[in-house]
């Protein structure tokens, strides 16, 4: 159990890391493009990411479970042969699909009406599939082996390469080509520093083993791999699609310009998914394991504590961004002044669809703890299918606003359908009324702050004001509860300086504690 939490520990630092390095290489790109370049950047890389989940064929999950049910069976040859089998099949659809999307870049770039710069973008991604197949190769061989410290490292070395050369390639003069270029030779330092790994801790243990009497065929091996990563797959080019939709139905009908401004708002408007992540990584195992002891109480209990936590963090962030997204935009991106007059209500309006999205992670994230990711995979493949003919239909009359509304529209659904399914499996009756005081709590601090001038010093102040008044006012209104006032006590205790007024607020909103939810 201690393994499990300190791996899942070392994959919420690696996410958190991931998404920062993704912020920044956002910021350094705006300051760096023009506009349009960026938008075209994001539709490149939406092709990108797109590429690389279709490469890998969603087999890095499967490689872990298998590798680690064979590592607990002490039999190596077939860890070998799960490695080898699955490259095979990594690198036969890697060929497959680069060569088509290759010589369809052309045609792609016609329809967005992107030009020769477009095409030539398309194509160079296309190279990045062989160094994609490595890497997730060797991260499935490494979560396999519970090495999730290895992970991070080759996300580390895949974020700083990745960034600081698209940085020198545009700077060299190779403009938004250059940020691909990076990005493709970023990916492959990662790809050679997994494989240094990989020969350095683990292949002694597996390049002399000897065959056993008795093996799976490779064929049946390959049905079991394939039979696995298929629901992988599927979710993850939902996922994905989801959210890059956008970048495929607006350059033909808007161009690439207000794509680019949209792609201002949207990152920012993700912020709440880094909360839904981290309190999903950490919510998987705690629940898997609770179903493994038959603990239905226990399960209940994470659950419950599980939304009710997320909500807490959740709502309040999503005022912040909502009331003070200008100075944010002003803080992230000094370099494109005009992008909230652009994008600013599409930022309020993706939010919401980012709030209801972060539940989704939640309940999928227990559903795949009992051993049921099917209905979440489902219902993920019915909001995307949504998203796309809302932003068909909406985008010619509301612009980049009706493709807000239809990632939010989509996003409800999806988090409707998943709960209503995750309540049922795990038999949880959420404290309705509690959670309501939550949002009432939040509505009434964001309408505390929401004259304020709309300037960076008051966004920072508003990140000290707003948390006080949201935690007066779930106090005065008797919404914490014992397990919160513990919580914030060990704020309190690692304070420093502020560590006695810190309990003395503690002491004081102990008074207005129930004590039960």
């Amino acid at each position: 159990m201690h393994k499990l939490l300190k791996g899942s520990f070392i994959i919420l630092i690696g996410t958190i890391f991931f998404r920062v390095g993704g912020y920044i290489f956002m910021v350094l790109m705006l300051s760096l493009l023009d506009i349009n370049a960026y938008g075209m950047l994001n539709t490149a890389m939406s092709f990108q990411w797109i590429l690389i989940l279709i490469a890998v064929a969603g087999l890095p999950p499967a490689i872990a479970k298998y590798v680690s049910e064979y590592l607990a069976k002490d039999d190596r040859y077939m860890v070998k042969k799960v490695i080898f089998s699955s490259l095979k099949i990594m690198i036969l659809m890697s060929v497959v699909f680069v060569t088509v999307f290759y010589f369809s870049a052309g045609y792609i770039s016609d329809y967005m009406k992107g030009g020769p710069e477009l095409t030539a973008l398309l194509q160079a991604v296309s190279f990045i599939a062989p160094f994609s197949v490595i890497l997730g190769l060797f991260r499935g061989v490494f979560q396999g082996y519970q090495e999730m410290t290895d992970i991070m490292i080759t996300r580390a070395v895949e974020q700083i390469f990745m960034i600081s050369l698209a940085v020198v390639f545009i700077l060299a003069g190779f403009y938004v080509l250059g940020a691909v270029v990076g990005s493709i030779i970023g990916f492959a330092i990662a790809a050679v520093s997994a494989v240094i790994i990989f020969r350095r801790k683990f292949w002694d243990g597996l390049k002399n083993v000897k065959k056993p009497e008795k093996s799976i065929g490779e064929l049946k091996l390959v049905k079991m791999l394939l039979l696995f990563s298929t629901p992988v797959i599927i979710t993850g080019l939902a996922e994905l699609t989801l959210f890059q939709t956008v970048n495929f139905i607006v350059p033909p009908m808007l161009g690439f310009s207000l794509l680019g401004y949209y792609n201002v708002a949207s990152p920012i408007a993700r912020l709440p998914l880094v909360i839904s992540s981290s309190v999903a990584v950490v919510l998987l195992p705690a629940a898997s394991e609770a179903f493994a002891l038959n603990g239905s109480s226990l399960v209940k209990k994470y659950v419950s504590l599980a939304y009710r936590y997320l909500l807490l963090v959740l709502l309040p962030l999503c005022a912040i961004v909502i009331i003070f997204g200008e100075p944010i935009m002003q803080l992230l991106f000094p370099s494109k002044p005009m992008a909230y007059s652009f994008s600013g209500t599409s930022l309020m309006i993706l939010v919401v669809g980012m709030a209801f999205f972060s539940v989704y992670g939640i309940s999928a994230s227990v559903l795949q703890g009992a051993g049921k990711p099917y209905p979440a995979m489902v219902y993920l493949v019915i909001g995307t299918v949504s998203n796309l003919v809302l932003t068909v239909l909406l985008v010619p009359i509301l612009g980049l606003n009706g493709a807000a509304i239809a990632t939010t529209v989509a996003s409800f659904i999806i988090m409707v359908l998943t709960t209503k399914k995750t309540l049922q499996v795990t038999g949880t009756e959420l404290d309705y009324s509690n959670l309501a005081k939550v949002g009432l709590a939040t509505v009434i601090a964001g309408l505390s702050m929401i004259l304020l001038p709309k300037t960076i010093l008051t966004f920072f102040v508003s990140l000290v004001v707003l948390p006080l008044i949201y935690i007066m006012i779930l106090a005065f209104t008797n919404t914490l509860v014992p397990r919160d006032i513990s919580m914030i006590q060990k704020v309190g205790y690692r304070s420093g300086p502020f560590k006695k007024p810190f309990l003395m607020f503690t002491e004081f909103l102990s008074k207005f504690v129930k004590e039960n939810v």
